[in-house]
């Protein structure tokens, strides 16, 4: 009887010992912070930007908040726009929602029809997929830059420019060569969001 209860104390001992030198499994790596909340890792701009979208409810995390505050940027310098305007845009067409569809249609953070859209993106260089490419954020965002950046050429006034991102270039052409006046309560919107929160 004592002879078996040292094997089993020698055994557990064993056990215990062997177990210390077992290693123990890896720790997954923590989560990388965004982009944003490293000082440096981002232009200034791009963290206002990313700060901004950090308050609304996008719909989106991390890394994709971080990549669509890098492509607004650079999209409205491409195209010569200020960064607060395309803010105002999207502000006023989907709240920031990336997900959003309007009851005529129109798909993400810009608000743009997919027959647009897909005009757009053959111009841009954009691979379409179909209506669903609008709810890819960053996709939607070049797109919604670039046709505001045409139509600002097209009509050379941005408050006719965002009149015809809502209403359709169309309508606006029929009202010019009509002399009748353009619909001002889109622009007037946009505007006023443009002029009241500076970001970049």
């Amino acid at each position: 009887m004592g002879a078996r209860l040292r094997l089993a104390a020698l055994a557990l001992a064993g056990a215990s010992m062997l177990s210390l030198h077992v290693p123990a499994a890896p720790q997954p790596a923590p989560p990388a912070p965004p982009l944003a909340a490293l000082p440096g890792a981002v232009p200034p701009d791009v963290a206002l930007v990313r700060s901004h979208l950090e308050r609304q409810r996008t719909g989106l995390v991390g890394a994709e908040l971080d990549a669509l505050s890098r492509t607004i940027v650079k999209e409205a310098r491409r195209h010569e726009l200020p960064v607060d305007l395309v803010l105002a845009v999207m502000h006023v067409e989907s709240r920031f929602h990336a997900f959003a569809v309007s009851p005529v249609g129109a798909l993400g953070l810009m608000q743009i029809l997919p027959a647009t859209g897909r005009e757009l993106a053959s111009q841009q260089g954009i691979p379409w997929s179909g209506p669903q490419t609008l709810f890819d954020p960053e996709a939607n965002v070049r797109l919604g830059v670039a046709y505001l950046k045409w139509l600002k050429g097209r009509y050379g006034r941005i408050d006719v420019a965002l009149a015809a991102y809502n209403w359709g270039p169309g309508r606006i052409d029929r009202k010019l060569r009509a002399g009748r006046p353009v619909p001002a309560g889109y622009a007037s919107d946009v505007l006023a969001v443009y002029r009241s929160r500076p970001t970049s």
